[in-house]
C-alpha cells in the first residue's frame, strides 16, 4: 500500500517535471536562442539575482504565511510568467518576467525541500526508520522524476527546430572558433550569429512550454495535501514580529556549518549554468546547430534522473562523502577534457559523453547538498533551503555575469578553481558531522511509528514544529 507521504512527493515531483519542462528547455537555449547583445544570457542573470533577492526573506515569509502547497503553486505561477515573456523576447519582456520568476524561484524551491523533509521524518517515524534515510530516498524520487524533465523539455525543442527549412552546414571558419578557443565571438562565415529559427516555430514550442507550466499548478493545486495548514493558520494568528521572520535566512549564517557549505552550494550554480549557457552554445550549436541542443540536453536529463534515483538509494550504504567526491571527479576530468577537445562534427558521440559524464555528478550535487541541509538543520528547514537557494544562484549570477566577457578557457579555470574549493571545504563539515551528530527533530513530535498508517497526517504536522 503506498503512503499518504509517497504519494505526496509524487505529487511535488510530477509537478516540478511538467514545471521544469518548460523552463529547463528555455533555460538550454537563452544563450543560442536569444543571443543578440547577450540578452538570453542576461536574463538568465537577472533570474538567479532576483532569487537572491527573494531568498532573503521571502522563503520563511511565504512559506508560513500559506504554507508549502501554496507556496509552490504561487512559485509556479511566476516561472509560468517566463515562459509568456519568450513569446515575444525582447529587453522589455524577458527583463521584467526574469525578475517575476527569479522572486517566486526561491520560495518554490524552498517550500518544496521542506515539504520533502517533513514528509521524510513523518515516514521515518511512523515506520521506525532513520529520518536521514528516508530523506535522502524522498530527494532521490523527486529528482529521479524532475531530472527527466530536460529529457522532455529538451525532446520537444529539438523535434520542432528540427523543422526548420533553414538549416544548413556549419562553415569550416565557424569550427574553428569552437570549443575553449572561443571568446564570446562565434560567427559563421557571413559575420552574423548562428541563424536563428524561424519565428513561427518559436511560438509553437513557447506555446507547448506554456501549456505544460499550467499543468504543473493544476497537478499540485489539486493532488497535493496541505500537510501544514494547521500550522500556517496558527502562525497567522499569533505571528512572529514580521524583522525575526525577514532575518531567518541570515540568522542561520552564525552557523559555521552553513558557512562552511557555501563552496559546495555555489559549485552548484556554476556547474548548472555551465552546461547550460556555456556547453550548449560553444561546442553544440557551434559546431553542430540549435537543433542538436535538446538531443544533447536530452542526455543529461537522462543521465541525471537515473544516477538521482541511483544514489538516492545509494547513500545509506555509501554515505554522501563518497558519492560527492565521485561527482567531483567526474566533473574534474570533464573540465580537463573540455579545455583540450577541438569539438567536430565527425566527432558526434562525444558531444553526448560530456552531459552523459555532467549528469551523473550533478545528479549527486542535487541529491546529496539538498539531504544534508535538510539533515544539518532539521529545525530551521525554511532559512536553510533558501540559503541553499541564495547561494546556490549567487554562483549561476556570477557565472552568468561573467558568461559575454571572458574567453570560454578562463570560465573553465573559474570553475576549476571552485571545484577545487569545494572538495577542501565541504570534509570539514563531513567529518564534524560523523563526530558530533546534528540529534534529529524528537520521534515523537512527528508520530509514534506504532501508531496506524492512516493517520490524519495534518494532525502530524500540526506537531512538526513545535
Amino acid at each position: 500500500m503506498v503512503s499518504r507521504n509517497f504519494k505526496n512527493v509524487l505529487v511535488v515531483s510530477i509537478g516540478f517535471l511538467s514545471l521544469f519542462t518548460a523552463y529547463g528547455g528555455l533555460q538550454s537555449l537563452q544563450s543560442s536562442l536569444n543571443a543578440e547583445d547577450g540578452m538570453g544570457v542576461a536574463s538568465l542573470s537577472v533570474i538567479y539575482g532576483a532569487i537572491i533577492v527573494s531568498s532573503m526573506f521571502l522563503p520563511p515569509i511565504m512559506i508560513k504565511n500559506l504554507g508549502c502547497k501554496w507556496t509552490i503553486v504561487a512559485g509556479m505561477a511566476c516561472y509560468v510568467s517566463y515562459s509568456v515573456g519568450n513569446l515575444y523576447p525582447g529587453w522589455y519582456t524577458l527583463m521584467p518576467t526574469s525578475v517575476i520568476l527569479g522572486l517566486g524561484g526561491s520560495p518554490l524551491w524552498s517550500a518544496k525541500c521542506t515539504y520533502l523533509t517533513i514528509s521524510g521524518n513523518v515516514q521515518a517515524a511512523k515506520e521506525g526508520k532513520k529520518g536521514s534515510d528516508v530523506i535522502n530516498q524522498y530527494f532521490g524520487i523527486f529528482f529521479f522524476i524532475f531530472q527527466s524533465s530536460a529529457v522532455w523539455g529538451n525532446l520537444m525543442s529539438s523535434l520542432i527546430f528540427g523543422q526548420d527549412t533553414n538549416i544548413a552546414d556549419i562553415p569550416y571558419e565557424q569550427l574553428q572558433l569552437c570549443g575553449a578557443a572561443d571568446c564570446g565571438l562565434v560567427v559563421n562565415a557571413s559575420g552574423t550569429a548562428p541563424v536563428r529559427p524561424a519565428q513561427s516555430l518559436v511560438w509553437t514550442l513557447v506555446g507547448c512550454y506554456i501549456g505544460v507550466g499550467v499543468l504543473a499548478m493544476i497537478i499540485v493545486a489539486v493532488f497535493l495535501d496541505n500537510i501544514d495548514h494547521e500550522q500556517t493558520s496558527q502562525f497567522r494568528e499569533n505571528r512572529e514580529p514580521f524583522c525575526q521572520t525577514f532575518l531567518a535566512t541570515f540568522r542561520l549564517l552564525k552557523d559555521w556549518r552553513l558557512v562552511t557549505l557555501i563552496p559546495l552550494t555555489m559549485y552548484s550554480g556554476f556547474e548548472q549554468s555551465f552546461l547550460s549557457g556555456e556547453y550548449t552554445k560553444n561546442y553544440v550549436t557551434c559546431a553542430l546547430g540549435i537543433h542538436y541542443v535538446g538531443f544533447v540536453m536530452m542526455c543529461f536529463g537522462a543521465s541525471n534522473s537515473l544516477c538521482s534515483f541511483l544514489f538516492g538509494r545509494l547513500a545509506r550504504y555509501t554515505g554522501r562523502a563518497a558519492l560527492i567526491f565521485l561527482a567531483a571527479l567526474a566533473n574534474f576530468s570533464c573540465i580537463i577534457a573540455l579545455l583540450f577537445w577541438k569539438p567536430h562534427p565527425d566527432q558526434l558521440a562525444v558531444f553526448f559523453v560530456f552531459p552523459a559524464l555532467w549528469g551523473m555528478a550533478d545528479a549527486i550535487w542535487q541529491t546529496q547538498t539538498n539531504a544534508i541541509y535538510g539533515i544539518l538543520f532539521p529545525r530551521e528547514k525554511e532559512a536553510a533551503f533558501a540559503n541553499y537557494r541564495m547561494w546556490e544562484s549567487l554562483g549561476f549570477v556570477i557565472a552568468f555575469a561573467y558568461s559575454t566577457f571572458l574567453c570560454l578557457e578562463y570560465k573553465l579555470y573559474i570553475l576549476l578553481a571552485v571545484l577545487v574549493l569545494t572538495v577542501v571545504t565541504y570534509p570539514i563539515v563531513e567529518y564534524y558531522e560523523r563526530k558530533n551528530p546534528t540529534p534529529p527533530v524528537d520521534e515523537g513530535t512527528y508520530v509514534n511509528h506504532k501508531e496506524d498508517l492512516e493517520i490524519d497526517d495534518s494532525k502530524i504536522i500540526n506537531q512538526t514544529q513545535m
